[in-house]
């Protein structure tokens, strides 16, 4: 493997309400990015089913196979306007709304303990990236309780082992106007997919260096 940091870059497929989900051709946009600043790094790209079973059994796989050191997950928020960078995954998880699968939470929560996980400092990092990309962002601290908070949670249990990734980030982002169903109800939409790109490029770019300052302090100590 490379000596540069290894970058696992994930997004979601459609769901019961959403059957065009941005964040797949996001993905595949970051996957083809050729930069000086990248040319060492090793990056890897996933896009899961929208249910649980896929998120508990595929993501130990990725995180095992690729063995990242930084992780960028990527979910459709199709309610807002603007891209959204969280900052804690809640621990609560729906039971009204079913996966792909059809399937449902069984219980309200996703562990005993505790109320939240916080996803760390870089977050802020992350959020001036994307506004330097010109587009409308925004810190969140409520990742919903569906597959993309679920994900959330269990990302930041697998960073707080010895053997997981040393940085994990979730980003909202809406439905572009590409999207015509969206279009018809009528809701106001800025965002393209090019523009979401530039966002994801700055913020993949934010990350790497994170990952080359993480990896340097853990050989260092």
């Amino acid at each position: 493997m490379s000596d540069g940091p290894r970058i696992l870059i994930t997004g979601f497929g459609p769901f019961p309400g959403a059957p065009f989900n941005p964040t797949e051709p996001l993905v595949a946009r970051l996957l083809q990015l050729r930069r000086p600043a990248l040319s060492d790094v090793k990056i890897f790209g996933h896009v899961f089913q929208v249910t649980y079973e896929d998120v508990d059994r595929q993501l130990p796989l990725l995180l095992a196979s690729h063995r990242p050191h930084a992780l960028l997950m990527f979910g459709l928020a199709s309610r807002t306007s603007y891209v959204r960078i969280e900052t804690r995954a809640r621990n609560a998880v729906t039971a009204l709304w079913p996966d792909a699968d059809h399937s449902r939470a069984p219980k309200a929560s996703i562990s005993a303990r505790p109320d939240a996980l916080m996803f760390g400092p870089h977050t802020a990092k992350l959020l001036r990236a994307a506004l330097r990309a010109g587009i409308d962002a925004r810190a969140s601290r409520n990742a919903g309780s569906y597959l993309c908070n679920y994900l959330s949670w269990r990302a930041i249990e697998a960073a707080r082992r010895d053997n997981g990734p040393r940085l994990v980030a979730f980003v909202h982002v809406p439905l572009l106007a590409r999207a015509r169903w969206y279009q018809d109800r009528g809701t106001p939409h800025r965002i393209s997919l090019e523009e979401l790109v530039d966002a994801g490029e700055a913020m993949l770019l934010e990350m790497v260096k994170l990952a080359r300052q993480a990896v340097r302090s853990s050989a260092s100590s």
